[in-house]
């Protein structure tokens, strides 16, 4: 049976990911996804179950201040859904702010993540997650290349 302590696990996995991600933790962050599937708009294939690939993808993708972003991914509207005791999906919203010594604070990229999670050995975690985004602002401090828009 999906219980609260079910709920819990899986909402503290959609936490992690921006803990991770804003602190500069690219080498967590990819172990996070290390039994995943990770679709991103773009990337034409997903990455699959390769915490390195994803390590790599985003540390060739941001740009770092002293090792860390200086964003905040805040994660709002999650809604858990128990597929099984031991399958779930979950869908979230993000919205990501910025500030650098040469960026004043400001939203710069909102979007989604629809997850699906799976209990191994007692463990959630996660199995794919599809990110998509939507509304952009000013990215020319947030990453190395131009997407969306």
């Amino acid at each position: 049976m999906f219980g609260i302590t079910d709920y819990l696990a899986i909402q503290e996995l959609v936490h992690r990911y921006p803990r991770l991600l804003d602190g500069g933790d690219l080498i967590g962050l990819g172990n996070l996804f290390a039994h995943a599937a990770v679709h991103l708009e773009t990337l034409d294939e997903p990455i699959i179950c390769d915490p390195a690939a994803i390590t790599t993808m985003f540390a060739d993708f941001l740009r770092l201040y002293n090792g860390i972003p200086r964003t905040r991914h805040l994660i709002v509207n999650l809604i858990v859904k128990p597929e099984s005791a031991v399958l779930a999906r979950a869908t979230s919203t993000v919205l990501v702010v910025q500030q650098t010594p040469d960026f004043p604070l400001q939203p710069i990229i909102t979007g989604d993540y629809r997850d699906r999670f799976e209990k191994v050995d007692g463990d959630w975690r996660f199995c794919e997650r599809f990110i998509t985004n939507d509304l952009f602002g000013d990215l020319s401090a947030h990453g190395k290349y131009e997407f969306g828009g």
